[in-house]
């Protein structure tokens, strides 16, 4: 397909993540002809349980769990930081296309990742056949702060041993002078909205949108946060612009790696 003929041809989108996350949703952007900007809206910042992730980490390494869960990607950063090291017992069980990348890329195991077509945390329930098999396993997750906590409940409610930590935080970064003039002047075309805090920051910091400009977001929790906050053109029907992105950006990512 020419680049012209492509449904995002010749449209500049903003990505509002970067690392892995932002790299593949770029991509997914740009075969569809679209421009990207990447300019993080978030970023993640230390822990508030600092000494429960320390003391977490170092039962991981003695191989105190049965599995440890991750739904982010920013978890393998986490990781790295600590220099955690896993038992050889203990068993991986993750949710994302980012997050899997995120964790093979730092030589981390992955043990289970639900099927490509419906990576999400509740079909990484329905595939988890050990969770279902009788036995009481010691399950660590590791999550952000804003995270949904959908996997600590499902396996809390299956009556295993969970010890949930918030691995980090998540915090709004500024935007630069340049984006937020290129937002004013309708140079960018198009703003992705990913989750719920960078629909927060959305809101906070570009309060001259042009009405032209697509406000796009994408995931059932970002559309609730962005209608509480009041966001204006998240709401507005589809155009065949705005499926258009929605549909590439979850070609790349699940909707599991846009709760950070």
């Amino acid at each position: 397909m020419s680049d012209q003929a492509k449904p995002l041809s010749g449209l500049r989108v903003l990505v509002p993540r970067g690392g892995i996350w932002g790299d593949l949703v770029s991509q997914a952007l740009r075969e569809q002809g679209a421009q990207t900007v990447i300019a993080p809206l978030v970023d993640f910042a230390h822990t508030s349980e600092e000494e429960k992730l320390v003391a977490a980490l170092h039962d991981l390494e003695n191989g105190e769990f049965d599995w440890m869960t991750a739904t982010s990607a920013t978890v393998a950063d986490v990781l790295k930081h600590h220099n955690a090291v896993f038992h050889e017992r203990t068993k991986v069980a993750i949710v994302g296309e980012a997050t899997a990348v995120a964790f093979r890329e730092a030589g981390y195991p992955v043990t289970l990742t639900p099927k490509e077509d419906e990576n999400s945390t509740h079909q990484l329930l329905k595939e988890w056949h050990e969770i279902d098999a009788g036995n009481v396993l010691r399950v660590l997750t590791l999550r952000s702060d804003v995270a949904t906590p959908v996997l600590t409940q499902g396996l809390i409610s299956r009556g295993h041993n969970v010890t949930q930590v918030l691995a980090f935080r998540t915090i709004g970064v500024p935007a630069s002078v340049h984006i937020r003039e290129d937002i004013d002047s309708g140079r960018i075309n198009a703003i992705l909205v990913a989750s719920a805090k960078i629909a927060e920051q959305v809101r906070e910091q570009f309060v001259n949108v042009p009405k032209d400009t697509l406000v796009v977001c994408v995931g059932e929790n970002t559309l609730a946060a962005a209608a509480e906050l009041g966001l204006p053109g998240c709401s507005e029907g589809n155009s065949t612009l705005r499926q258009a992105i929605i549909d590439a950006v979850e070609s790349a990512i699940d909707h599991s790696d846009m709760l950070d």
